[in-house]
């Protein structure tokens, strides 16, 4: 029985892994080695470590690591101690694969350990783009460091193998995070409430997530726009979920938690968990930040996204999606005309580039079909012949 170590640092990346963990746990070809770190383990951002649990996933190991504070370095001393942390686990847990998701820094950590200890690596969602966040290099690093990839879409497998990824081990699988709507019932709209810490949905109902912008200079992460923007639609109802564990993400969850705190019409939770999250989006009327879940799993509701800024910059997205700068007026404007009834039509004729939702059994699939003893032979680099431009003077 081969033996999977999957990561999960974020209640945003476990709830795109959860099929595959799920698929894993009932496999009787492959052992889970669940490995659970970063914001899973914080009180004040949900310690989702226990919606996990309750899940009834058994944790194979706790790996913990500084926490990452609003200074440069934090997050380069935080993955060097991972990096650490990853390798004492491995050497304990004996792994035959590493599978990691996306372009967190814990991810990199924990994929760059693997490497180093001559474990192959799978990854998931490589090859898209996020030109507004480190997270754009960690995860086209990823891609190098990994043997196996499980991509979104056929253009995020062509970027794969235009970084000298071998075709043959580069898979469009599509995204994990639609499978809930085709193998779990979400919850009714009595249910969703009583979970929220709100008696009734009024409208307009906008779910509100946003995480620091990790290339960006300004102390705040740059949400006072947002805020300053939100106050222009005192008649909206707004529920708004912590961000991230990035640089500034601490001072964005002090920043966002008092902004609620002084409005009648605003509401917060630390984490809404994968159910209730997409239980949401059957009941919001837009959604407004930059996560990526605005743009990979919101479109399959039909709803409007308002993308702010360059986080998600260069990604994929449906037509319901509205990128716009993260200039007070212009996200005044956006989130206006994504509550139009005119917006409201293209959102229902929308698809989602992001799949059909059955990820996890594809990857399964591939999984047990794969030639293992391939991975001890390396991994050569594929070579694609192009014209070389003229060298560039500034």
């Amino acid at each position: 029985m081969k033996r999977i170590a999957v990561v999960t640092g974020t209640r945003a990346d476990y709830g795109l892994l959860y099929w595959i963990i799920k698929a894993l746990q009932k496999s009787p070809v492959f052992q889970l080695q669940l490995l659970v770190c970063g914001t899973h383990l914080l009180p004040e951002f949900g310690e989702t470590r226990k919606e996990i649990e309750a899940d009834g996933f058994p944790i194979e190991s706790i790996v913990e690591f500084s926490t990452v504070d609003s200074s440069r370095a934090a997050m380069g001393v935080a993955t060097g101690e991972a990096v650490s942390e990853f390798s004492r686990v491995y050497a304990r847990i004996q792994p035959d694969m590493l599978m990691v998701l996306g372009d967190r820094f814990e991810s990199f950590a924990a994929a760059q350990a693997a490497l180093l200890m001559g474990i192959p690596v799978s990854h998931l969602h490589g090859g898209e783009l996020t030109q507004g966040a480190v997270d754009d290099s960690l995860r086209h690093a990823m891609t190098k460091l990994s043997s196996l990839h499980f991509v979104a879409t056929d253009e995020y497998r062509r970027r794969v193998i235009q970084l000298g990824e071998q075709p043959q081990r580069v898979f469009n699988t599509g995204t994990t995070g639609l499978e809930t709507l085709l193998k779990e019932p979400l919850l009714s709209r009595s249910e969703l409430l009583e979970s929220l810490p709100m008696d009734r949905f009024q409208d307009p109902f906008l779910l509100v997530t946003y995480h620091p912008e990790t290339q960006s200079a300004d102390d705040d992460c740059g949400v006072e726009p947002l805020l300053l923007a939100l106050d222009r639609f005192p008649e909206a109802q707004l529920l708004v979920t912590a961000p991230n564990i990035d640089r500034g993400g601490k001072e964005l969850l002090a920043r966002l938690r008092a902004y609620v705190a002084q409005r009648d019409n605003a509401y917060f939770v630390e984490s809404l968990g994968r159910k209730r999250y997409l239980s949401c989006l059957e009941f919001v009327d837009g959604v407004v930040g930059n996560s990526s879940s605005g743009i990979i799993e919101v479109p399959s509701f039909r709803k409007p996204t308002v993308n702010i800024g360059d986080r998600q910059k260069g990604r994929l997205s449906a037509d319901s999606v509205i990128h716009i700068a993260n200039h007070e007026p212009k996200i005044s404007e956006a989130i206006a005309k994504a509550l139009s009834g005119d917006f409201l039509k293209v959102c229902e004729n929308t698809e989602n580039p992001y799949g059909q939702g059955n990820t996890s059994d594809k990857i399964l699939d591939i999984l047990e079909t794969l030639d293992w003893s391939s991975f001890a032979q390396g991994k050569p680099f594929f070579d694609i012949p192009f014209q070389i431009p003229i060298e560039g003077r500034d």
